[in-house]
């Protein structure tokens, strides 16, 4: 199934109900069908056939949701492109991938500008706001043609979407994600549209990360109407939380700490919110349960963890794992839960194993494994060492499951920290240092060490008007924590340094580490 057909079903029976909100534009699914059936017959008046690379270099618009389903419309692939990447990184990923058309937000001309005589296939670079004269507007090419009304035959395994993951090690890795892995996903996750009110879904993160783009097929074919944000503000997105009658939404962990902080949080009226999902990195326990008791309780959180070479979740932390109520004991239990990322979904299979590549019973710290159907095509340009003989795929990520079968995530593989032979798994230190009542978030290093190979460091931001010592943090660690996993150095900051989606940066504690050690 081509996922044009995202809009090409419900325009065709609901053609009026509203779709898409962006700041005053606001379009009916035949608006939008419209647009992307002259968005089509630009790309294909600029020479664009099946399969090649149309890129987008800009934040989150009407224009932006336009672009991706006019690509599926022509059976072309579709780069949403990081607007934070360097040039280098821009570089290498607009020639790996061989992109043709070039579609750019204003604020970006002059950073294209700088590296286009390095990029070997670009034939047009188009503007997606106001034109400049080496970028033709794309909305005034779309007003001078006709509409495109046919739609491209596409094979499933057809790669709809090439996706970049964040080069934080290493040079960015391309995700093929085909025609038959998001409609895999959109179709087993909601229903169609039906003409009736399906509430209305708040997108504040990009369009280039899987949550995003995700976000823009499974609101469009249920009929949830999408409301964007350029980028995330929290005034603003509380604003429109309370005017536009949200009720879904996704934040990353960073973004939730901010509308608790932002003043006019208290005088929001969240009457309408009833789902409010968050994932993309770890949650620290202290906002989440600040969270739970600061929203009302109609609100139902849903923690979702997943990857972009899967297509998006994985697994799922539920509304009712989030209700904090109950006898002592379940309520305890509940608060346990809070710091996992929940159950498989239907079509997951999730197994841990050890370094042998054996399976590991419950409560052991391995691999997190997973099998679906809808894991990508592959990495363009390399091969995927991750898959194993069996059908499953190694995430890179750490966990242990419960009899329940609740997955804990326990940091990435390349995290680990060896000391003395033992392993040790940052994410069970973090969540203990994040449970003292004055430290507001946590990572967790190997510090080389000729005795030992590795030990543990832990660098803390306190909370706002709180203070702790390193050697109460000693002795709060060693109270619950075995001896050799408690960390033997200890440094407050006034915070971590995060990548845009909430994800602490390792490599630069470390790389900060080593430059002061130099």
């Amino acid at each position: 199934m081509n996922t044009v057909n995202f809009v090409n079903i419900p325009a065709s029976v609901f053609p009026d109900q509203e779709i898409v909100v962006f700041g005053d534009q606001r379009l009916t699914y035949a608006q939008l069908h419209d647009r992307v059936c002259r968005t089509s017959a630009v790309f294909k008046n600029l020479g664009l056939a099946q399969r090649d690379v149309v890129a987008v270099m800009d934040t989150n618009s009407e224009v932006y949701i336009a672009a991706y389903y006019a690509a599926a419309k022509c059976g072309l692939t579709f780069l949403p492109l990081n607007y934070r990447a360097k040039d280098p990184e821009l570089e290498y990923m607009i020639n790996t991938a061989a992109v043709k058309v070039l579609l750019v937000g204003e604020r970006y001309h002059e950073q294209i500008r700088r590296i286009r005589p390095r990029l070997a296939t670009i034939t047009a670079l188009l503007s997606t706001g106001a034109p400049a004269a080496d970028f033709p507007a794309l909305r005034k090419l779309t007003e001078r043609v006709a509409p495109d009304e046919t739609d491209a035959e596409v094979e499933d395994d057809d790669v709809s979407v090439l996706m970049y993951t964040s080069g934080t090690t290493a040079l960015p890795k391309g995700v093929m994600l085909s025609f038959h892995d998001f409609t895999a996903y959109v179709t087993a996750n909601v229903e169609m549209a039906d003409g009736s009110d399906r509430g209305a879904a708040l997108v504040c993160v990009p369009f280039y990360h899987i949550a995003g783009m995700v976000a823009m097929m499974t609101n469009v074919w249920s009929g949830r109407r999408l409301v964007l944000m350029p980028q995330f503000d929290a005034r603003d997105w509380l604003g429109l939380v309370e005017r536009e009658r949200i009720t879904h939404a996704f934040v990353v962990p960073t973004m939730m700490k901010q509308l608790l902080d932002e003043p006019s949080f208290s005088k929001t009226d969240f009457s309408t919110l009833t789902n409010l999902a968050y994932g993309g990195a770890a949650m620290p326990l202290p906002v989440i349960r600040r969270a739970i008791k600061a929203f009302p309780k109609r609100v139902g959180f849903v923690n979702a963890y997943g990857q972009t070479e899967t297509t998006s979740s994985l697994t799922v932390l539920g509304p009712e794992d989030h209700r904090l109520e109950g006898s002592p004991a379940e309520i305890e239990l509940k608060l346990k839960r809070l710091t996992s990322i929940g159950r498989p979904l239907p079509d997951v299979e999730v197994k841990i194993i050890g370094e042998a590549r054996e399976a590991l019973p419950e409560g052991q710290v391995g691999e997190i494994c997973i099998r679906t159907p809808r894991v990508m095509k592959g990495y363009a340009g390399r091969s995927d060492d991750a898959l194993l003989s069996d059908g499953f795929r190694a995430t890179g990520d750490l966990g242990w499951t419960d009899h329940d079968n609740y997955v804990y995530f326990a940091g990435r593989k390349d995290d680990m920290i060896i000391r003395g032979g033992e392993n040790i798994a940052p994410a069970e230190i973090e969540t203990v240092l994040v449970s003292h009542p004055a430290i507001e978030e946590a990572a967790v290093i190997g510090v080389p060490s000729e005795e030992w190979g590795q030990t543990v460091k832990a660098v803390v931001a306190l909370q706002p008007g709180k203070q702790a010592s390193a050697k109460e943090l000693e002795a709060f660690c060693r109270a619950r924590l075995a001896s050799f996993k408690c960390p033997e150095s200890y440094e407050i900051v006034e915070s971590l340094p995060k990548n845009p989606l909430g994800k602490i940066l390792r490599n630069e504690l470390r790389a900060r580490l080593t430059s002061a050690q130099g």
